[in-house]
């Protein structure tokens, strides 16, 4: 059995501890679970983890209960292709998952998506909690962000929303549809040329009224404006245009929530590939202030270089060990450092070469997972 330490790390280090897990089909002990956080352990999303995880691969499991600092987890899975026994090979099916609070939806996706990778038929899980909380991707970034450019690579993979769930009370529904797939390597190294922006606001409706939804959208729009300043003092834009942002795309949706609540989300496309940006309404906080928010961190992201944003850069680093390649990531977040010292637990050593403002090209050459 494995021994992963959690000490100076968080939900991440546990989701992606039992991803590699089930990938590489090694029972793992992690410890110190979620050490760095002031209330260490499991926390009701999870806990949704690792009980999905344990039911989609039948495992053996201790120490799946609320707040454990301490868990066990063995997918004991059968080989898929008896001639290689480092082959795992997971079932489909369908599956229902509640997580019982406002717990983030899109982080238990983002734990599942890698396992698309070992399965031998489809799979749909649909999870209830927060669609759109705080500390983590909202349910637009999932879908118009990571899944599209993970389908590039060749990841085969559908997100589906009945209802939206923001906080307190969560209570959205949203359903993850995963195919077989065989991933080719990752390279976001170079940005290529920017092709345009993508707006997709969302208000609960209990908010329709003070149109939320538009307000933020158009608070995002005046602020990207500031990028076409750029192109004129010397970027790559021609007569003062907004060197390629042109608009693609704007969505303004008013969903059923059990909550009030609203989220942005921004795609900047460009030649190489995606990246995104995102803010949450909060009380007491003007629509276009949170759409003005998303606007600047996708303002800051157009300064650099990298290709993605940069939640999206330590995310990748998974995908690394399963097909190899090289990324270049906006900076080396503690997300970066922990994902590295993961991989590298599993035998799986990725270089990084540090650059300017920050910036830092992460690679997996050698032998990846599959």
């Amino acid at each position: 059995m494995r021994e992963l330490d959690g000490s100076n790390a968080g939900g991440q280090f546990v989701r992606s501890a039992l991803t590699l897990s089930v990938l590489e089909n090694e029972p793992v002990r992690l410890e110190n679970v979620r050490g760095d956080r002031p209330d260490p352990g499991l926390a009701h999303q999870h806990l949704a983890v690792v009980e999905t995880m344990a039911e989609l691969c039948d495992a053996e499991v201790s120490g799946a209960e609320l707040d454990a600092e301490t868990v066990e987890f063995d997918p004991g899975l059968s080989n898929g292709n008896e001639s290689d026994s480092d082959t795992a090979s997971l079932e489909g099916g369908s599956y229902a998952v509640d997580i019982g609070t406002a717990g983030s939806v899109t982080l238990l996706f983002d734990a599942l998506l890698p396992l698309a990778t070992v399965l031998e038929s489809p799979l749909s899980i649909t999870v209830t909690g927060g669609t759109d909380v705080a500390w983590s991707p909202p349910l637009d970034y999932t879908r118009q962000v990571k899944l599209p450019l993970l389908g590039r690579y060749g990841l085969v993979a559908s997100c589906e929303v009945d209802r939206r769930g923001f906080f307190p009370n969560g209570g959205g529904r949203a359903t993850l549809r995963l195919a077989p797939s065989t991933l080719e390597p990752i390279e976001l190294v170079e940005r290529g040329t920017l092709e345009g922006v993508r707006l997709y606001s969302t208000e609960a409706a209990a908010l329709a009224e003070q149109d939320v939804a538009h307000r933020q959208l158009e608070g995002a729009l005046e602020r990207l404006d500031l990028v076409g300043e750029r192109a004129e003092d010397g970027g790559d834009g021609e007569d003062g245009d907004a060197d390629g942002l042109e608009v693609l795309e704007r969505q303004e949706r008013t969903a059923t929530s059990p909550s009030p609540g609203s989220a942005l989300v921004i795609r900047v496309d460009h030649g190489s590939g995606i990246a995104g940006f995102s803010a949450l309404g909060e009380r007491g906080k003007p629509a276009e202030r949170v759409g003005e928010d998303a606007a600047d961190a996708a303002n800051r992201f157009l300064e650099g270089r990298a290709p993605v944003d940069p939640q999206m850069g330590d995310q990748l680093l998974v995908y690394l060990a399963l097909a190899g390649g090289r990324v270049r990531v906006p900076r080396v977040t503690d997300h970066v450092e922990a994902s590295r010292e993961l991989l590298d637990a599993f035998g799986l050593e990725t270089a990084l070469e540090r650059e300017r403002d920050d910036e830092a090209v992460v690679s997996l050459e050698s032998a990846p997972l599959l």
